[in-house]
């Protein structure tokens, strides 16, 4: 059967020039980079090399990079440590962030709400983007922490860091963004976006799973998660991970270079998808239409059936693809993105997220174009509520 593989924003395929970087690592060359030998030395050497690689990609100083273990651990260490590091004063630390976050993001907000600290959850647009203006009024003297992503994971919408950035230095407060689902697929200047602390995944731009990064501007107050050894300037004990690091050096390195062509290859079969699925598919509509997005992301609505059935049906046919929607205990909830942006349960439930990457060809999307409309029609055929939806609209 051919398979089609449309769901980059969940994971991509490790690249083959990065997998051949990694494999010394795994075996020959298997030293401590923390030990003083040559075998430690080599190790050490092909670290900080990569610690350049990854600096160069978001326009950084390699002595501001800090590797971590994916997404999660550095929006942690960076929510966490940057309220722990306010210091004592007369009121708790308050944080800005959007309904919109990764759950990585939301979960530590909520932890810190427990922690008897103040949250603000900044409402977005229909396309799922902050208004600068209402998260200047959200500034107040307590404030220690703005955390708002770059790209958001189901929509591709991008939001305007530059203006949050300006607000949060005007306010003197340290700026966050969760920068997983752009890194890689959207050019990044550190100092133009005016952020304190960047996040970064390897496995979301063709490094292996288990390896990322946290940005920290030389300068910011962080407080350290772990305690161990004087690794990585005492911000992330532990023995680094040397073959993971080498492969998100050698993935930060094919992004820069090919970031661009990529782009505008891979943005016109978003688009030829999109148009496709509008054509051929009746009550349809893309969420995030008019905002910008990252050039990849592609999510629908196909009123009258539920994502999750959808998404497994063509599963069956040979295309993978994912819905917003989370399971919890068992029930299948509607994404809280997709409610942020104002549709309602039903709808939400009905949308599916297209994600496309670098090895993403025509013949894949006209393989999708020929199998979804079907896919939706067989669907639709048993739902007992969509021919009653599908007449009020007519």
């Amino acid at each position: 059967m051919n398979r089609v593989y449309l769901d980059h924003n969940a994971t991509t395929p490790v690249a083959c020039e990065v997998l051949e970087s990694v494999l010394p690592y795994l075996s020959g060359e298997y030293g401590n980079a923390a030990s003083i030998h040559t075998f430690g030395q080599k190790a050490r050497g092909a670290v900080e090399t990569a610690r350049e690689q990854v600096a160069a990609l978001i326009g950084a100083r390699a002595q501001e990079i800090v590797f971590t273990s994916g997404g999660t651990e550095a929006d942690n260490h960076a929510i966490f440590g940057a309220v722990a590091a306010a210091g004592p004063s007369s009121s708790s630390p308050h944080v800005i962030t959007s309904s919109i976050e990764h759950e990585a993001v939301l979960n530590a907000c909520q932890a810190l709400e427990e922690q008897s600290m103040d949250v603000t959850y900044l409402a977005v647009d229909p396309d799922g983007r902050v208004h600068p203006d209402e998260l200047r009024r959200a500034v107040r003297k307590e404030t220690a922490l703005i955390t708002i992503m770059h790209a958001n994971n189901e929509l591709g919408t991008v939001q305007p860091l530059e203006d949050i950035g300006r607000i949060a230095a005007a306010a003197d407060v340290y700026f966050h963004t969760d920068a997983v689902q752009s890194t890689g697929k959207l050019p990044i200047d550190v100092n133009a976006l005016g952020v304190d602390l960047l996040t970064l995944s390897g496995h979301k731009f063709y490094a292996p799973k288990g390896v990322g990064a946290l940005y920290i501007r030389s300068g910011t107050r962080l407080r350290q998660l772990l305690y161990g050894g004087h690794h990585q300037r005492g911000f992330r004990p532990g023995t680094e991970n040397v073959p993971g690091i080498v492969g998100l050096g050698k993935a930060a390195e094919l992004a820069r270079q090919s970031m661009d062509q990529d782009a505008i290859r891979i943005s016109a079969l978003r688009d030829r998808l999109e148009q496709g699925l509008l054509e051929r598919v009746p009550h349809s509509r893309v969420n995030a239409a008019n905002a910008p997005r990252t050039p990849n992301t592609a999510n629908l609505t196909f009123h009258g059936l539920e994502g999750e059935a959808l998404v497994i049906a063509l599963d069956l046919k040979g295309l993978a693809c994912s819905t917003g929607a989370a399971c919890s205990s068992g029930a299948v909830e509607p994404s809280h993105v997709l409610t942020a942006i104002g549709l309602p349960p039903e709808e939400a439930r009905a949308s599916l997220r297209f994600s496309l990457g670098r090895h993403t060809t025509v013949t894949d999307i006209d393989f999708a174009l020929e199998i979804v409309p079907v896919a939706v029609h067989q669907l639709r055929e048993l739902s007992p509520t969509y021919r009653g939806q599908a007449t009020a609209r007519s």
